[in-house]
């Protein structure tokens, strides 16, 4: 009895789910720096209009 085709699907599971766990941190790092970025941006003073005619 051999048991090849149980450990090749065992690994072929084990490679999709580390696979699925790098992609779905990866795309979270990506939208947190962009929610990020767009927070900075909303909270960064204004030039008035005074110093936009300098």
């Amino acid at each position: 009895m051999s048991y090849q085709e149980y450990v090749i699907a065992a690994y072929a599971v084990f490679v999709l789910v580390l696979g699925w766990d790098f992609l779905a941190t990866r795309l979270q790092i990506r939208r947190q720096l962009r929610e990020a970025r767009r927070r900075a941006q909303r909270q960064a003073p204004r030039p008035t209009p005074e110093e936009l005619t300098r």
